[in-house]
């Protein structure tokens, strides 16, 4: 989740949270919306699928056991997700890159990937455009882009971590439209539970992010409320106006370049 140019400290930041996105099931609903929109099951050759801002590996971990035919790149600046990542799909390819920066994407990559995620990327980032621009090196033309990106108001926890803004689904479809890919569908997710424990985060405030960034396990009461979350989570709408995670799929213009 760190494909941004700026002075956002990941290698620092997956050391001090690792274990909390573990068991976040905010992380773990996530996961399940990706893979429904990725369809692979639908695809007659093995995929070649690329991550944008793999962070600690745990979608490509989901990915390579549901569909273990698959190729697997996944690209982040920071390189210690990227050892996370690595020791959790040993069969992966890993990248260690910028995507706000432009550079050719190398061989054998490019326009390599038949299916990419983009998960929760873009609101680190202070050009997603220009990262959606450059991760177009590794599509193939025809190649599915899935994204995820936060909706509703910004908390103080999102703000420590790095978060710049948060989307509306118009503001989605624009800034994909204007990097280049064809639109298929925006829409939002995760109503009503999603929305609560997303307005849970906003009344815990700052000391959230001292119960998260602390050395030892997590407190019990944040345990606790974490496994309620992901028994609600089953029961949210996967796709509704009103939901505050919101999904995106679009393609890669065949002729294009």
């Amino acid at each position: 989740m760190s494909g941004q140019s700026t002075g956002d400290d990941w290698d620092e930041h997956w050391g001090r949270y690792a274990g909390a996105v573990e068991v976040n099931p905010a992380q773990a609903y996530r996961r399940e919306l990706v893979l429904g929109a990725l369809a692979l099951d639908a695809t007659n050759i093995p995929a070649k699928v690329l991550e944008i801002g793999c962070g600690l590996g745990d979608l490509s971990r989901d990915l390579t056991t549901r569909h273990p035919a698959i190729e697997l790149l996944g690209i982040d600046r920071s390189e210690k997700g990227l050892g996370i990542a690595k020791a959790k799909v040993p069969n992966g390819v890993f990248l260690q890159r910028d995507l706000t920066e432009p550079a050719p994407a190398p061989e054998p990559y490019r326009r390599w990937a038949s299916h990419a995620v983009c998960s929760e990327v873009l609101e680190h980032v202070e050009d997603p455009r220009a990262l959606l621009t450059h991760a177009r090196e590794f599509i193939a033309p025809g190649g599915r882009l899935v994204v995820t990106v936060p909706a509703g108001p910004i908390s103080a926890f999102d703000r420590h971590i790095g978060h710049r803004r948060h989307f509306t689904v118009g503001a989605l479809r624009t800034l994909l439209e204007s990097a280049g890919f064809e639109v298929t569908r925006v829409s939002g997710a995760g109503f009503p539970f999603f929305n609560l424990y997303r307005l849970m985060v906003l009344a815990r405030g700052k000391s959230l992010i001292e119960d998260v960034a602390g050395s030892g396990p997590l407190p019990f009461r944040a345990r606790a409320a974490m496994q309620v979350f992901s028994w609600l989570f089953a029961l949210n709408r996967s796709e509704s106006t009103r939901g505050w995670q919101l999904v995106a799929t679009a393609v890669e213009p065949r002729g294009s370049r």
